[in-house]
């Protein structure tokens, strides 16, 4: 599943790396799937250039003509660094000046960690810029919510992401998906800011998506706004990443085939 995301000053493609995933997040809803498959470079490649076409073709049901858009984020379904290779090669051509010429800055990798990889792309240069799904600011609940931090902990993370960001001498953005009595207590706002403060950095606040049987829920709206200004008083980067989609299950978290012949 691809995403073309309506922004007030720009529009966004949120693109798929894999059918499914194995990391087995317990706040997401791809999770529930497992993984089926990684995607060719051509099935990557393949949604961007669909978009493109729904862009240059909208069908009559669509009342506004969309605008064509500024950035790409692999944060769609799947772990990208789990199919590296196709997903680097899709960064080389979505930067290459004879294909859609995009700066590095324009395209995403988003990961849950996976150290050997974010190592990879630094030796690599891979033309992307990096974005960690943190999610929380402790061992225990972050290997609660995200299993993989189990065999790579935060403090392993910070190493690589020391060694990434100057070896590339580009920032890293942290995403933490903000979660009601988990994870969005003073302590772990203090320990937040004291994570960025080690890394050039920017933190992007994500506001949970109601998920089916998934038994989380969001913070209220001023306690997110409150951290904001929290973190931004702190001399940080701060940015809250209001949700998009999810009317039709497409927002953060919320991407799931119920097709059978997408699994195939």
């Amino acid at each position: 599943e691809a995403v073309l995301i309506c922004q007030p000053r720009r529009y966004t493609l949120c693109i798929s790396s894999q059918v499914g995933c194995a990391i087995g997040c317990t706040f997401c809803r791809t999770a529930l799937m497992g993984l089926k498959r990684n995607l060719a470079t051509r099935e990557i490649l393949g949604q961007v250039m669909a978009v493109v076409d729904f862009i240059d073709s909208p069908p009559d049901s669509v009342k506004t003509k969309p605008q064509q858009f500024k950035n790409i984020v692999f944060m769609g379904m799947g772990e990208p660094l789990h199919n590296s290779e196709n997903v680097f090669r899709t960064a080389k051509i979505l930067c290459d000046p004879y294909a859609l010429a995009l700066s590095y800055k324009r395209v995403t990798i988003s990961t849950s960690g996976l150290v050997k990889q974010i190592t990879a792309m630094a030796d690599q240069q891979i033309p992307a810029s990096l974005a960690i799904s943190l999610n929380a600011t402790t061992d225990e609940v972050r290997s609660k919510l995200i299993p993989i931090n189990k065999k790579w902990p935060i403090e392993k993370l910070l190493e690589t992401l020391d060694y990434y960001t100057k070896t590339t001498r580009r920032e890293v953005t942290l995403e933490y998906v903000m979660l009601a009595g988990v994870n969005d207590s003073d302590a772990d706002l203090k320990r937040l800011a004291s994570i960025s403060n080690k890394l050039p950095s920017k933190i992007n606040l994500i506001p949970y998506n109601s998920n089916s049987g998934l038994g989380f829920r969001s913070p209220e709206k001023a306690k997110i706004i409150n951290w904001q200004n929290r973190l931004c008083d702190l001399g940080l980067n701060a940015r809250v990443r209001w949700s998009k989609g999810e009317d039709i299950d497409a927002a953060c978290g919320q991407l799931a085939t119920d097709s059978e012949k997408a699994l195939a």
